[in-house]
């Protein structure tokens, strides 16, 4: 199985490598060499790699700064997560993105589900929405994981 692994420096992305490392051949990007600011760019490192299986743990997490820097926000969190599916979809790979709660409002009393409405409050929360509604809309087949918190050996 040949496996893409984005944002292989953050603190998911680091714990990935040694976990996907088993299941087949990796390859593994972080920012220099895949920058999702400019999600373009990504069509050419899925269609040279040919990946059974494409992992998207890059996105942008500065939360408070995305408020100041939608623009690139956006282009992370919901452009490239687009074009990543798109790719996935055209080659039949399984895209696997890492997206957050941010996408819900908080009211809710209880555990959010897979089928509750989103309503983001944050530009964050708005562009990794519009990041998961792209990757449906391209029609391939995904898992779209919302993690609340990370917690990890390293971050």
């Amino acid at each position: 199985m040949r496996i893409l692994l984005l944002g292989k420096d953050g603190q998911v992305g680091w714990e990935l490598q040694r976990s996907l490392a088993p299941l087949g051949l990796v390859r593994m990007l972080g920012r220099d060499e895949a920058d999702l600011a400019q999600p373009e760019s990504l069509r050419a490192w899925v269609r040279g790699f040919a990946p059974d299986v494409i992992v998207n743990a890059a996105g942008y997490t500065a939360v408070d700064k995305a408020e100041s820097d939608a623009e690139t926000a956006h282009l992370v969190n919901a452009v490239s997560p687009g074009v990543l599916a798109e790719e996935a979809a055209a080659r039949g790979a399984w895209l696997v993105h890492y997206s957050t709660d941010y996408v819900f409002d908080g009211n809710k009393d209880g555990a959010y589900v897979e089928t509750d409405a989103t309503n983001p409050l944050s530009v964050y929360g708005r562009t990794k929405c519009e990041g998961e509604e792209r990757i449906r809309a391209s029609g391939g087949r995904h898992l779209i994981l919302r993690t609340s918190w990370v917690f990890a050996a390293r971050g």
